[in-house]
């Protein structure tokens, strides 16, 4: 079973144990019914800020959905270099969490890996979530779309905006993009 087939069985079974319909998940957290259930179904992959809202608005830590684990650390976590809990999110972006063990979080820090966009044509998917977001160049280099808007960001750049405007990212310059991503 791959990742995106996992998580969909883990949002079935937390709707499941609340009693949800898929259309009262669906509405409370503000996605269209049908999507949600392509979500559930496995079928589509899940963007993280749809997985964050979800988590928030039920009140379970968004590892427990991404991972299938709850975070048990109060006091500290320490994620040592090249060992945070990831998941591929498609071929060519991959999250990998910087703080999965520390329970109770009020940010999501995640290490984000996209590798360069063969096709400089197509289309930036965009997402839109509460809250804002924080962005920090590591290596490579950005394009990120925000609000109409196209920003490129070098290494050692960085970005902060609110979230609920459209936005979406890839790497470009021919070069592996690694970046902090901060969701708040």
């Amino acid at each position: 079973m791959g990742h995106i087939e996992e998580v969909a069985n883990r949002l079935k079974g937390l709707r499941d144990a609340l009693g949800l319909t898929t259309a009262e998940i669906a509405k409370s957290c503000g996605i269209e019914e049908s999507k949600y259930i392509e979500y559930e179904s496995g079928e589509t992959d899940i963007p993280v800020s749809t997985i964050h809202k979800i988590a928030h608005t039920y009140g379970v830590e968004i590892t427990a959905l991404l991972f299938g684990e709850e975070p048990k650390m109060k006091s500290y976590f320490v994620t040592r270099k090249g060992t945070g809990v990831s998941v591929e999110r498609r071929n060519w972006y991959k999250y990998q969490s910087l703080a999965a063990g520390f329970s109770n979080r009020r940010m999501e820090p995640f290490l984000v890996t996209v590798e360069p966009d063969t096709d400089s044509r197509a289309e930036v998917h965009l997402s839109s979530h509460d809250g804002q977001e924080f962005n920090y160049v590591e290596s490579g280099q950005m394009e990120i779309h925000i609000d109409g808007k196209t920003i490129t960001l070098n290494e050692g750049d960085t970005i902060m905006f609110d979230a609920r405007h459209p936005h979406g990212m890839r790497a470009v310059g021919g070069k592996q993009l690694r970046f902090i991503a901060i969701i708040v």
